[in-house]
Formats: C-alpha cells, structure tokens, sequence
C-alpha cells in the first residue's frame, strides 16, 4: 500500500526514498504526522493521510487483507477496493512495563526480586525490545515469557509459606470503588479521557520537546484534580462498565505521567522515543533503562513531589572471546 498527502503526494518518497513506505514503523508514524502539521494532511479537518490500496485489486483485499478492508468498511464507511483509507499513528504497543528479569519474576529494583509476584505480556519489561519492537516479537512477550511465569509461579507455591495479611486486605480498593460510585460530582468520564488521549497525542507522541512534555504534565496534573470530582451515573455493581471506565482512568492518568516524565528526563532520541530538542542517540549517557519508583502521594501536584526516577544497566551477551554478541549500533538506511 502507499502512503499519500492530501494532494495524492507519495510523501515517503521524500523521507526514505529507497524503501519509502516500508520504513520502520517509528519513521513511518512521524513522517505522517509531520505531513499533517505541515498542512499537506487530507480530509475536510485536514487532520490525516491516506493509504491508498487500490493498486493491489479486489482479490488481494479480500483475500489476503479481509480484516483491514471490512474495518475500513465498518468503521469509515471506505471501500479499500476503490478509494483511499483516512489513516493516522496511535497507541500501538507498550514496550516498558513492570520490570522482571527472564523467570518473569518481578523486580522491586535492578536485583531485588519481589517474592511471588510474576509478569508477563505487553505489561512487563523483561527488556527484548530495546526502544523500538521488531515486527512480530510480541508474541515473545507473552508465548515464552508468559509459559515462564505460570512455569515458575507453579515452582514457587510448592514451597512457599504464608504471609501475614492486614486485617481489611481488600480495604484500599473498596473504597476507591465505593467512593467513585458514592461520588456526587459533575466531571464526565469521556470528556477527561478525551482530554487526556488528545493532549498525550499532541505533546507526548511521536514528537517530543521539554515544553510539551512540561504541558502535558500540567494538563495531567489539573486531570487528576477534576478526576476527584467525576460522575458515574451506573451505581449497579454487577457488569458496571461506567465504574470499570472510571476505575481505568484514574490508572491511566496514573501511566500517563510516568510516561511523559520518564520522558522529558531522557535527554535523547531512540527508537521510538524521538526528541527534537535531543535528536541524537546518546549511548554513553542513555544506554540503560528508566526506572519509576512512586515514593509519595500519588495525588501530589508535580510528579517529582511522588516519583523517583532511576537507572538500570542494559545486559550485554558476550562470546566465549570476550566480544559482545550484538554491538549497540546507531539504526542507518
């Protein structure tokens, strides 16, 4: 398929001119949204691009392509077959996550193993990625690590003992649910989770400076405070998918501030973590992973006030000469 600009522009042909549309994914995303924020975007909000498939005929859409084309369908009111698809980069993948080492077990820090706690999946960082997943690997995540962790948290409970429990254990969720459903304010659910995906999307997304991810921050930061006063207008508490949306944003204001601060303190480009005050790749410096630790109240107005970001060493194999296996190496075409 080819990417094009509101004018009918092959524009990747600008950016990688020998394999053009089937750049890295990262490239890809970033070249799409400079397209838009030039002006060359397509549609009557000139807000996306198009991906023309036409070329490929009926036979190779329906065929071998049948999911794309019936969302493209569904979803646009587009048919492949004859007419370009709006498209435009989103959320696609997390690569970081809670940190294990290769039992899956959890790490509390770069050694410290927290005892009976496993994680597997796009959840965890078990560190196959580096800063931008190859096409397909993750299916590592989950097929091998996630076989590990059910493996391994089968070993543990064979021999482990009990461990003693506060008095109320289940307390400090019961009340975040109760309290969201007792609430009697007026924020609406979608409207501040609206918020937060379009600002995430404008200041912490394939493009990144100091300033816009010091925007975001503030913008997360006045969230947080709205987000005491939220509405749920479901008080069931059987299939309750108004208080599970509620229950979700407050993580997820949770995630979107270590993300955009563990961002603005890595003083690079990588992968897919791309600035453009700090355009280069800095091994020296930045060769090892970011590391959150909540060390306060959560709900504090700056992130620095409850977060503490640290460093852990990436691990590199060596032959039996000594020599490293995979040499770091700056990504060239």
């Amino acid at each position: 398929a080819i990417l094009r600009n509101a004018s009918g522009e092959r524009f990747m042909e600008r950016y990688a001119p020998t394999i053009k549309d089937l750049a890295p994914r990262d490239i890809v995303a970033r070249c799409m949204v400079q397209e838009v924020a030039e002006g060359r975007g397509a549609g009557p909000h000139r807000d996306y691009v198009l991906l023309d498939c036409t070329h490929l005929g009926a036979e190779v859409l329906e065929t071998k392509l049948p999911d794309i084309t019936e969302f493209a369908r569904t979803y646009l009111g587009v048919d492949p077959v004859v007419e370009p698809v709006p498209v435009m980069p989103t959320a696609h993948y997390a690569m970081g996550g809670i940190p294990t080492n290769i039992k899956a077990e959890v790490l509390a820090d770069n050694d410290t193993v927290v005892p009976g706690l496993y994680a597997a999946g796009e959840c965890a960082c078990v560190s196959v990625h580096g800063s931008n997943r190859l096409g397909t690997n993750s299916l590592l995540d989950i097929n091998v690590f996630g076989k590990r962790a059910g493996r391994n948290a089968v070993e543990y409970v064979q021999t482990a003992d009990f461990v003693p429990l506060p008095e109320d254990p289940a307390k400090e969720v019961r009340e975040m649910i109760e309290g969201l459903r007792a609430n009697a304010g007026t924020e609406r659910i979608a409207v501040l989770r609206k918020t937060l995906q379009d600002e995430m999307d404008k200041g912490a997304q394939v493009f990144r400076t100091h300033d816009s991810l010091a925007a975001v921050l503030d913008i997360i930061a006045d969230l947080r405070e709205r987000f005491k006063n939220v509405h749920v207008d479901d008080k069931g508490k059987r299939y309750n998918t108004d208080l599970l949306e509620a229950v979700e944003l407050g993580f997820l204001l949770d995630l979107a501030e270590v993300v955009v601060y563990s961002a603005q303190n890595r003083e690079e480009s990588r992968g897919g973590h791309m600035r453009d005050d700090f355009p280069t790749r800095d091994d020296e410096k930045y060769m090892q992973h970011t590391m959150a630790y909540l060390t306060g109240d959560p709900h504090s107005s700056h992130p620095a006030d409850h977060i503490e970001l640290g460093w852990k060493p990436v691990v590199f194999t060596k032959n039996d000469a000594g020599e490293l296996r995979y040499p770091p190496l700056e990504r060239k075409y």
